[in-house]
């Protein structure tokens, strides 16, 4: 298990345990319940066909989801999203686009290197216990700047100005992982194991998200979105 992952259990055990953590979503799934519109998809769907088929889909450049404006009288109503996505912020990488999934299909974190921190971690269970997603997938992505900053930063033993540093050290820990394999390209394996890093994350956090993973509730992967081309890999 991961450190961070260690962390995490640790700093919130004291407060939220197993089934009562469960309990207290109850007064927002009572809400969740009533927001579920006839979008909800079905039980029996694999989450991870339906954003590979949409990726395959905005690689041809043959979207579905071109029309916007189409169910907002009903995404007005609440909110069923299939699946989470921790994407990173960069302005190149949208996950709606990405998956050809329409607004209301997924629920998105983000921030500079698709990394977890408690807000991320928090706003999945609430993804996970309350909207009911079925996966979470952790989204890399070619030519990420956060992901070169942190080298950078452990290379030149040197941390970046203002808070930065807060960035990078969420990081370091999957680049240090990366560097122990002395891979040719460090930029591409340490994208790809900050991707695997956070989806075991996602998996192992207690109490809610490992329960429910245990339970086969909900799965998490690791992905990367290559910019070039914009077709997408699970790893």
């Amino acid at each position: 298990m991961c450190d961070q992952c260690n962390t995490v259990n640790v700093s919130r055990r004291g407060l939220v345990m197993g089934g009562l953590a469960l309990s207290l979503a109850a007064p927002f799934a009572s809400r969740a319940l009533a927001q579920e519109t006839a979008a909800s998809p079905a039980a029996g769907d694999d989450p991870i066909k339906r954003l590979m088929d949409g990726n395959a889909r905005y690689v041809a450049n043959t979207p579905n989801n071109a029309d916007h404006s189409a169910d907002r009288t009903a995404r007005a109503a609440g909110q069923s999203p299939f699946a989470a996505i921790v994407a990173c912020s960069d302005s190149r990488a949208v996950p709606e686009l990405i998956f050809d999934q329409a607004p209301g299909d997924l629920f998105i974190v983000r921030v500079a290197g698709n990394f977890l921190n408690e807000d991320g971690i928090a706003s999945l269970e609430f993804a996970a216990a309350v909207l009911g997603i079925q996966a979470i997938v952790v989204l890399g992505h070619t030519g990420c700047g956060a992901i070169s900053a942190t080298i950078d930063s452990i290379q030149n033993n040197e941390l970046p100005p203002g808070h930065l540093p807060s960035l990078v050290n969420a990081i370091r820990p999957a680049v240090y992982d990366a560097m122990r394999e002395k891979p040719t390209d460090l930029m591409a394996a340490a994208t790809a194991e900050n991707a695997r890093y956070n989806a075991r994350i996602s998996a192992e956090t207690g109490p809610i998200l490992s329960d429910m993973h245990a339970s086969g509730k909900l799965k998490s992967s690791a992905a990367l979105y290559d910019i070039a081309t914009g077709k997408v890999d699970f790893l």
